[in-house]
């Protein structure tokens, strides 16, 4: 599809439509937004978007321009000729069950806490956020996936030891009242104060990838991965019979070469499972180093084991005292209140535990990332 010349020519006259709206599209800008398109899904209209945004804007005013023609250009005209390589632009678009496209007035800065959605699609793929992965049809996992990519988790907060800026408070900021002082011959008209600033915690994900969780481990290693991209400091960990550190493999532009290297650096992937053996080998090589100090651990397993118990409660509960907090997600959690556990694992684990949450759905993820920055 792209060499195709119907799908050159549609994107050529993009640039000349952002041309005419005012925009300085020069050629070169043109072959640059072709060449991206080609490397990336040209059938996909979110690459599509992205490719010709670093290719075609050059100048911070021409972001809503941008964006408004590319929304009149690719997705709301009459498609009257059934032989428009536009069709299949829009046709993939709707198959989405979102379009989130970022807000040309903001900067990127850090006070943008909050992506706003300016554009939405009705989808003829139904997307139910409470239907198991297990019962979702491929065009509904592929749904699901997209808005997984889409989840943006942000980890619970800690006030560190540094001293910022505040309007108010108890705390008197001595050193900018000095200063403002020593301006003032003296004279200290208005207090200064300080408050502790707050970090983000770290965050540590161990996913079971056994046989067990084999329905539920593609869409939970899609989550660490967009969880990867945008929480800032977190570690993933993969673990069956072994435990598999996947950090470096998540880092990939692309989500489909990230996952690809993942799973081939898996190598007990839906294998059996272990789950004392392994948490025992991450306190030992990892968690005794400091990785979970002041960090919340995320352990999505179904709790289904083949190990020890013992040695499950020993390593749960050192972990418990070299991290913040533990939180466990199981596909069984459902939306009972009185969730009690049913497998020798969790029974174990549980008395170590901060939080029981659901991974079995699109609902249950959604919960995890509103549960997460709340915890204290």
């Amino acid at each position: 599809m792209a060499d195709d010349p119907g799908l050159i020519e549609v994107l050529v006259g993009f640039g000349t439509t952002l041309r005419d709206a005012g925009m300085i599209v020069g050629t070169d800008d043109v072959m640059t937004f072709c060449e991206a398109a080609a490397e990336l899904d040209p059938a996909d209209v979110v690459d599509v978007y992205w490719a010709g945004h670093g290719a075609l804007v050059t100048r911070r005013e021409h972001h809503a321009v941008y964006d408004r023609v590319f929304r009149w250009y690719f997705l709301d005209i009459p498609l009257d000729d059934p032989d428009d390589p536009r069709h299949e632009l829009r046709a993939t678009a709707e198959r989405s069950a979102t379009l989130e496209l970022p807000d040309p007035e903001t900067d990127g800065t850090e006070e943008d806490d909050e992506d706003t959605p300016l554009g939405r699609m009705a989808s003829p793929v139904e997307v139910d956020r409470h239907r198991p992965f297990a019962a979702c049809t491929p065009e509904e996992l592929a749904a699901v996936r997209r808005i997984i990519a889409r989840l943006r988790l942000t980890p619970p907060q800690r006030r560190s030891r540094r001293l910022v800026g505040a309007r108010d408070g108890r705390r008197i900021d001595l050193r900018r009242t000095a200063r403002d002082a020593v301006r003032q011959h003296g004279e200290v008209d208005e207090l200064r104060y300080a408050r502790r600033r707050r970090r983000p915690r770290p965050l540590v994900l161990l996913l079971d990838v056994s046989g067990s969780m084999s329905e539920y481990s593609r869409n939970l290693l899609q989550f660490a991965y967009s969880s990867r991209r945008g929480a800032g400091r977190v570690e993933v960990f993969c673990f069956g019979t072994r435990l598999t550190r996947i950090t470096r493999q998540l880092d990939r532009r692309r989500p489909d070469e990230a996952l690809e290297r993942a799973s081939a650096a898996v190598s007990d992937w839906d294998g059996g499972t272990r789950i004392g053996d392994c948490l025992d080998v991450f306190v030992k090589q990892w968690a005794r180093r400091g990785l979970t100090r002041g960090a919340v651990v995320v352990i999505c397993s179904d709790g289904l084991d083949r190990g020890d118990p013992a040695t499950l409660a020993s390593a749960i509960e050192r972990l418990s005292r070299l991290s913040h907090r533990i939180v466990w997600a199981t596909p069984h959690r459902g939306d009972t209140a009185d969730f009690q556990p049913t497998t020798l694992a969790m029974m174990v684990a549980a008395p170590y535990l901060d939080e029981v949450v659901g991974a079995a759905d699109l609902d249950s993820l959604e919960q995890l990332v509103t549960t997460l920055p709340a915890l204290r």
